[in-house]
């Protein structure tokens, strides 16, 4: 097992022990693991669970999933070496350089065009200026640039991922299911999806449907990783902008601290943001091989068994946090001399390989928005839940700043 950090203070460094939490009370209501899903809650065994070679994947559709055919299975769902290939094939994508050199020419392009409409109309609702900026990172690391607009691509993909989440069990529902998800998965690959393949057969990119290109994958693969990755980039970034700048608008300290500080310093204060607020809330996986005691904290899991790791729990330990742990405190991971994230994007093989890339253009989206003139939040959002994700939405935020 790793290392633990050193004993933490005894008192609050900032000593007020306040909950500073915007979501937590709708996800202690709704928050449901697996039927017979053993759930863990503490940092170190958590860790070391999801770092393990004997779990595999499961949640969001896993055990339904056959993967006896990986070539046919998104990244997903796969272990072992075949994720391992998978993942290396677009590694360079999510690489600091990468980030450096491409991927924030696309974020401060988004957010010339996004300020001048905010500038323009005078107010917007924060969660579809968030939404499109995550579009377009994350349609230009797919690669899905031939589409008839980046807004209609992004209204194509949330229709497909709505359907996954709003599936009901029983005959019927799965009838409604099948027929709805055709549709609009159809409507995804001759729209956005096939334009975007036929241009890079012709001219390859650097982009993910290039990589699948130039490994053979089929268009059942090809749909299956777009949409993964399309789902993981734009869905979750949305609702974490907002929440992040939720958090900024309610703190007057914290958003002169963000607007004075370096790129070092800003993702601190992400990072901590998101440590309190995750924006997926549970991660799932089955056990393959039996797990003695020392590699689980003391707990013996046996073949089949399937976990649920309580990312917003693990998050709080106070063993890896210090004391008073739902207090947003930015210092607080280098005071621990931990990763300031904690678990929010996992660990392991299943690491969200986007990391990165969500905290860059939060960050860049954050400290344009709040440096235009005039800026102020008109409504504060109202906090959903994602049964499918099992995390947050945040909905009805609206901002406005000095007009043009």
């Amino acid at each position: 097992m790793a290392t633990q950090p050193d004993s933490a203070p005894a008192t609050c460094p900032l000593g007020h022990g306040r909950d500073d939490r915007k979501s937590a009370a709708m996800a202690d209501a709704m928050l449901t693991p697996q039927p017979g899903a053993r759930v863990i809650e503490r940092f170190y065994p958590a860790r070391d669970m999801l770092r393990s070679a004997k779990v595999r994947q499961a949640g969001a559709h896993a055990a339904g999933t056959d993967i006896s055919a990986p070539a046919d299975v998104s990244f997903f769902f796969l272990d072992g070496e075949e994720h391992r290939k998978r993942r290396a094939s677009v590694a360079g994508l999510f690489a600091p350089k990468t980030i450096v050199n491409r991927h924030q020419v696309v974020m401060n392009r988004t957010m010339d065009l996004l300020e001048a409409k905010l500038k323009r109309l005078g107010s917007a609702p924060l969660d579809e200026l968030s939404f499109q900026m995550a579009v377009d990172v994350t349609a230009d690391i797919i690669g899905l640039t031939n589409s008839d607009s980046n807004e209609n691509l992004a209204q194509r993909i949330k229709a497909v991922l709505d359907s996954s989440a709003s599936r009901r069990p029983g005959l019927i529902g799965n009838l409604v299911f099948g027929a709805r998800m055709a549709w609009r998965v159809g409507q995804f690959y001759r729209r956005d999806l096939k334009p975007a393949i036929d241009a890079r057969r012709k001219v390859p990119q650097d982009d993910v449907i290039s990589a699948m290109i130039k490994d053979g994958a089929g268009r059942k693969l090809m749909i299956m990783e777009a949409l993964s990755y399309g789902g993981a980039g734009m869905m979750t970034t949305r609702e974490f902008i907002v929440m992040a700048a939720w958090h900024l608008f309610g703190n007057e300290a914290l958003r002169t601290r963000y607007l004075n500080g370096d790129e070092a310093d800003q993702l601190a204060i992400l990072q901590e943001i998101l440590r309190l607020e995750p924006v997926a809330s549970l991660v799932h996986r089955r056990i393959a091989e039996p797990v003695a005691p020392y590699e689980a904290g003391g707990d013996v899991y046996t073949a089949g068994d399937v976990v649920a790791v309580s990312i917003r729990a693990v998050n709080t330990d106070e063993a890896i946090t210090g004391p008073c742990p739902y207090e947003l405190d930015p210092d607080r991971a280098k005071r621990m001399k931990v990763l300031g994230p904690y678990l929010s994007f996992g660990d392991g093989a299943h690491r969200c390989p986007g990391a990165q890339v969500a905290l860059h253009e939060t960050r860049i989206f954050l400290d344009r928005l709040f440096r235009l003139p005039g800026i102020r939040l008109v409504s504060e959002p109202t906090v959903l839940w994602n049964a499918f994700i099992q995390g947050y939405e945040l909905r009805g935020a609206v901002v406005a700043c000095d007009p043009a």
